[in-house]
């Protein structure tokens, strides 16, 4: 495979796993508030979402894959409101362990490399018109 067909390829996988990332990381903000339907139960756990690179032996490069999306062990915030129809017998509701500025962060980084992969793969698709136009110049 010709390297600029292999960046495209490269660069569309980085695509795939941005977007990936972006849909948890919105799916986190979304739920960020969500607690329990019942007296003590557990709310929305936030999800995580981890990369591995697989080679690719046709192009002789990595590509990016979605390794495992996954829910985040840490603790709940416990809210003293004892009207919630989350509340235990204390009075306490269990809250997300969702942190909006950890999210947030997510995203920027997640639209920060959408962006990288996207310029990479308009460089490599100018790179290949202007061959073309060279190609037929010559001919």
């Amino acid at each position: 495979m010709d390297p600029l067909s292999a960046a495209l390829k490269v660069a569309a996988s980085g695509l795939q796993a941005q977007s990936e990332r972006l849909q948890v990381v919105s799916e986190n903000l979304a739920n960020a508030k969500s607690t329990s339907d019942v007296p003590g139960g557990d709310p929305y756990r936030r999800k995580t979402i981890s990369f591995v690179a697989e080679l690719d032996r046709d192009i002789g490069g990595s590509m990016v894959e979605i390794g495992a999306v996954a829910t985040d062990p840490s603790d709940f915030t416990l809210e003293y409101d004892p009207g919630h129809e989350a509340a235990d017998e204390r009075g306490y509701v269990k809250l997300p362990n969702v942190n909006m500025l950890v999210e947030m962060a997510d995203m920027r980084e997640a639209n920060r490399g959408y962006a990288a992969n996207l310029q990479v793969i308009k460089q490599a698709r100018e790179l290949i018109s202007m061959t073309i136009d060279l190609m037929r110049s010559q001919s």
